[in-house]
């Protein structure tokens, strides 16, 4: 018999996925969530791929050692280059950020040019654009794609609607202003933070929150396998577990979710599954 009240397990380097998380809790709010944050180990963006690949395999087997009934990989640069591991171990499905945001992003564009942000690491590997000419071949949209790493620290700072912010868009999407793209796909789970901004520089353009259309195709699985969680009668649970707890992750954290998090939990890396050559 299908379990519907298992959790939905999301993880990320840190606490960008905390938009992501977000997204869900909005979209699907009978739903019990629980989210891994590896913040001892944030950034990922700079790590080699394989030892990317070795923290994705850890994360993904603590969350299913939860039981979840769905992994959302909340994280660019796992889903870049590590979401197949994932995707290999595990037994329920999982969802990453680039093939969601890929396909909105073709719907949405009517000129065919295509900008990404992201980071260094995202952007370097060119996921978003491989997977936006395989879903598109026929029509090969222009894909231009700029790295945007100050848009990071600004969005843990709270610094969404301040002037140097402004300053650093302008600086950063003048580019892909240039080339005229008429969709722009926020390849970070921070950017949504800046959307206004980011609106602001980019009049008119429709700007793609990967963190969003993953928690649609979350939903649209859970829909159709019918595991969604349906006429609950309990108040939802929403488990938050951090392999470090800098002072400021309440504040960031209920910045980036936009309410307080009750249930936060500190686990040790040690605490983690350990990879064996077996696996």
């Amino acid at each position: 018999m299908t379990d519907r009240t298992r959790p939905i397990g999301v993880f990320d380097s840190g606490v960008g996925g905390l938009t992501v998380l977000r997204k869900l809790a909005a979209l699907l709010p009978d739903e019990d969530l629980l989210y891994l944050g590896d913040t001892a180990r944030v950034p990922y963006g700079n790590k080699s791929a394989g030892t990317v690949q070795t923290y994705t395999h850890q994360c993904t087997r603590f969350l299913l050692g939860q039981s979840v009934k769905l992994i959302v990989v909340a994280c660019n640069t796992v889903s870049a280059v590590a979401l197949q591991v994932a995707t290999d171990l595990s037994p329920v499905p999982v969802v990453g950020m680039i093939q969601p945001a890929a396909s909105a992003a073709i719907r949405s564009s009517s000129n065919g040019k295509i900008g990404i942000i992201g980071t260094y690491a995202t952007v370097g590997s060119k996921a978003y654009e491989k997977t936006i000419r395989a879903l598109d071949a026929q029509h090969s949209p222009a894909v231009y794609a700029q790295a945007c790493p100050l848009f990071v620290p600004l969005a843990e700072e709270g610094w969404h609607h301040h002037a140097a912010t402004h300053l650093i868009a302008e600086e950063y999407l003048a580019p892909l202003k240039a080339a005229g793209v008429d969709t722009l796909i926020m390849g970070c789970t921070h950017y949504p933070l800046l959307a206004d901004v980011i609106g602001q520089v980019m009049p008119g353009v429709r700007l793609v929150d990967s963190g969003e259309e993953s928690a649609v195709v979350a939903r649209d699985i859970l829909t159709a396998a019918d595991e969604a969680q349906r006429e609950r009668t309990t108040p939802r649970r929403i488990d938050c577990y951090i392999t470090d707890r800098p002072t400021t992750f309440a504040a960031v954290a209920e910045r980036f979710l936009g309410f307080p998090l009750s249930n936060i939990h500190q686990i040790a890396i040690d605490d983690l599954p350990v990879l064996h050559e077996e696996d």
